[in-house]
C-alpha cells in the first residue's frame, strides 16, 4: 500500500537508487529566485509551444521568494517563444516595475497582484487566452468529471460570473478573482477564459492551466457527439484528485516539459 507519510506521490519509485525528478531544497533566496525565474521562463515557452498565445494577451507570475510582495511576469507585447530570463519584470502589487525594462500588462497586473496580494500562500499564477479555454467559459459552467484528466479539477475549480465578458482593468474585477481562489486551483472566469493558481510552484500552475485547457476541449467534443456522457462517480473522482491532481503532481508532470525545453530552447537562459 502507497506510505503516504513518507512519500507524496504513487508514482514516487520505492527504490532510492532510480532516476526521479527531485525538488530542489534551497539555502538562499539568490538560487531559489533563479530556479523560479527559469522555470517562469520556460513556462512561457511551454504555452508557446501548445499554441495558448494570442497576441499580447496572457500572464505567468510567480512571487518572488525574497520581496514577497513582488512578482516576476513576463514583459507586456513580447512573444510567450521570446521570453527569457533577460527580459523578465519584478513588479509589486501597485503595478509598479521594479526590475526590467518592459513595460507591465495592465490586466496582469489587475488579476494577478490582487490574488497574490489575498493569498500570501499563493506562489503562482496562469492566465491566457486560448481557443478552447475562452470557448468553454462562455457556458459559465464547471467541468464535469468526465475523465480521470478531468476528476483531477473535480471540487478543485470554480466559476467566475462577476464581469463577465468585462475586459479585466478595473481594481473590483481582480478582487472578485482573487476571492474565487480561495482553496481552489483553478477558475473559469466567464466569457473570458481560464486561470490556476499554485501554492506550489510556477511548474504546477502551469501545467494544470494546460491540463484545464485540454478538458475544456475533450468537454466540449464530447459536447458536440450529442451523446451523454458517463461521469466519473464523486468518490472516484476524489481519489483521481488527489493521487493525480495535486499540487506535486502538477510539477513533476512539468519536469518532462523543463528539461526537454533546456535541450531545445537554450536561447531561454540568455
Amino acid at each position: 500500500m502507497f506510505d503516504t507519510t513518507t512519500r507524496e506521490s504513487i508514482y514516487q519509485p520505492e527504490q532510492g537508487d532510480l532516476i526521479f525528478p527531485e525538488r530542489p531544497d534551497f539555502d538562499n533566496h539568490m538560487d531559489e529566485r533563479n530556479y523560479r525565474k527559469c522555470h517562469l521562463v520556460a513556462a512561457c515557452r511551454a504555452f508557446a509551444l501548445n499554441s495558448l498565445d494570442y497576441g499580447f494577451a496572457g500572464h505567468l507570475t510567480v512571487r518572488d521568494p525574497e520581496y514577497f510582495d513582488t512578482y516576476w511576469t513576463n514583459p507586456m507585447a513580447v512573444h510567450f517563444s521570446e521570453v527569457k530570463l533577460s527580459n523578465l519584470i519584478r513588479v509589486n502589487h501597485d503595478g509598479m516595475v521594479i526590475e526590467g525594462n518592459y513595460a507591465l500588462n495592465r490586466a496582469g497586473f489587475v488579476l494577478h497582484a490582487a490574488v497574490h496580494a489575498m493569498h500570501s500562500d499563493i506562489v503562482a499564477m496562469c492566465h491566457a487566452h486560448t481557443i478552447y479555454g475562452t470557448a468553454f467559459a462562455a457556458l459559465g459552467r464547471e467541468l464535469s468529471p468526465i475523465t480521470q484528466d478531468a476528476a483531477c479539477f473535480f471540487e478543485d475549480h470554480v466559476v467566475i460570473r462577476e464581469e463577465a465578458g468585462q475586459v479585466a482593468v478595473e481594481e473590483k474585477a481582480g478582487l472578485n478573482v482573487a476571492k474565487a481562489f480561495s482553496g481552489v486551483k483553478a477558475a473559469i472566469h466567464q466569457n473570458h477564459g481560464l486561470l490556476t493558481g499554485s501554492r506550489h510552484s510556477i511548474d504546477a500552475a502551469a501545467f494544470w492551466f494546460i491540463g484545464l485547457e485540454r478538458c475544456c476541449q475533450q468537454q466540449l467534443l464530447i459536447d458536440a457527439s450529442g451523446h451523454q456522457p458517463i461521469e466519473i462517480t464523486p468518490d472516484k473522482a476524489r481519489y483521481s484528485r488527489t493521487h493525480v491532481g495535486s499540487e506535486y503532481i502538477g510539477w513533476l508532470h512539468f519536469q518532462a516539459v523543463y528539461d526537454n525545453l533546456t535541450r531545445t530552447q537554450p536561447d531561454m537562459f540568455d
